[in-house]
């Protein structure tokens, strides 16, 4: 039997990598967005030189932290949804499920999407931004494909889908972002009131008493 490339042993190379990862992500959870090269080198009981090697700069560092950790969590979105549930469930499933991992994880979610404001004198050029939105763009277009394979949305349905799977991602990053810094509710109770927006709750409320509308 043929070996595929996901079933075929890693070199030598790819399991220092896998393990100097495996460090960064211990400093990460540590210092959040603080966690500096220096640290992570000591970390992994290596010079810095050595970690440049592997990764040339925090920016390849922090490519290769955000497709370790993007992949995981969007395979447990996918399970979420495709959980055999009620669709209204399936909803809050997904919504629960992202919310619980950047809650689970909060330095790990800050080092991701949030310039470190304490970065040591040679790392503060570095520039979050730049990497964050490509992640909630992958985040965006994979929900897109998930949205357009199980709702018939007719004859624009591809286009409907990347709209609806990107203003999906946007809400939930928002919405995240802000609930895991002043944790104004509990989670299931935000799971719940962003699962009422996407329903349709919005349309179907009636205009305030002596206000403008909506």
């Amino acid at each position: 039997m043929e070996t595929t490339r996901e079933d075929a042993p890693l070199s030598a190379t790819e399991k220092r990598r896998a393990e100097l990862l495996e460090a960064a992500d211990r400093v990460v959870l540590r210092d959040g967005p603080g966690a500096s090269m220096n640290a992570i080198a000591a970390e992994a009981g290596i010079t810095k030189p050595i970690l440049y090697r592997h990764f040339g700069d925090k920016g390849g560092l922090y490519r290769a932290l955000a497709v370790r950790h993007t992949d995981a969590l969007l395979a447990s979105l996918r399970a979420a949804l495709d959980a055999p549930r009620e669709r209204r469930e399936r909803v809050e499933a997904t919504l629960d499920t992202y919310l619980a991992a950047i809650e689970a994880r909060p330095q790990v979610y800050r080092f991701l999407m949030h310039p470190a404001e304490n970065s040591p004198a040679g790392e503060r050029g570095f520039d979050v931004g730049q990497y964050s939105a490509p992640l909630l763009r992958r985040l965006g277009e994979e929900l897109a494909k998930v949205i357009a394979e199980r709702v018939d949305l007719g004859p624009e349905s591809e286009g409907l889908a990347r709209v609806w799977g990107h203003g999906i991602v946007g809400m939930m990053h928002a919405a995240g972002d802000w609930w895991l810094r002043d944790r104004p509710c509990e989670r299931r109770q935000l799971v719940r009131h962003l699962a009422d927006l996407l329903w349709g709750r919005l349309a179907a409320a009636g205009d305030r008493v002596g206000g403008p509308g909506f």
